[in-house]
């Protein structure tokens, strides 16, 4: 049986837990035109994640994530993403997502955002590599569960993160490449 995400809601700023499906069976949605020419929420299964590169400093550090448009159509997402931690036998690990930071990384307004055929969107997500609140080493994950917003499936992006208190990511909006209110190691247009 799947357990649908628990991901913030666009409005939402609050810490959420992400719980993703249990499978990883995405979506059969395409991604096209809806009805009066708006354009389709773009679909984790016509999304390919890849981690970008990462950087940091004093405890805190900043990753970047791209979500490529593996399709011939233009979609559209807007908002934070939800996201899971998982090992390499695909368990779970303590996963907590706050949406939104005190860092100028994470910490910028939401805004829609158009991803063309083989372009990409972005978002930044911050942690701590510093066991924290007794604990006496952290988790080190295979891969993230990414679930765009205002979805319930997820895709799955390889990445090898040592993250500490408790699980918890903070993560930004998604930004179009070239976003001015960001720092980023995401490529400049």
């Amino acid at each position: 049986m799947a357990v649908a995400a628990a991901c913030s809601s666009p409005a939402d700023h609050g810490a959420t837990t992400t719980t993703p499906p249990t499978s990883g069976v995405a979506s059969s949605t395409s991604t096209s035109a809806a009805a009066g020419g708006a354009l389709a929420h773009c679909q984790p299964s016509d999304l390919a994640g890849t981690l970008l590169g990462s950087q940091g400093a004093a405890g805190t550090i900043e990753i970047t994530i791209a979500l490529r448009n593996a399709t011939a159509a233009p979609c559209a997402l807007e908002g934070y993403p939800g996201m899971a931690l998982v090992d390499a036998a695909g368990n779970q690990l303590p996963s907590r997502v706050v949406p939104g930071g005190s860092l100028s990384f994470d910490d910028f307004g939401k805004a829609p955002v158009t991803i063309g055929p083989g372009q990409s969107a972005y978002f930044n997500v911050g942690y701590s590599d510093v066991p924290a609140g007794g604990e006496s080493s952290c988790p080190t994950s295979a891969s993230l569960w990414v679930t765009p917003p205002d979805d319930v499936t997820h895709l799955v992006v390889p990445a090898r993160l040592t993250v500490c208190d408790g699980g918890t990511l903070t993560t930004s909006p998604l930004f179009a490449q070239g976003s001015p209110e960001t720092q980023t190691t995401a490529p400049a247009a």
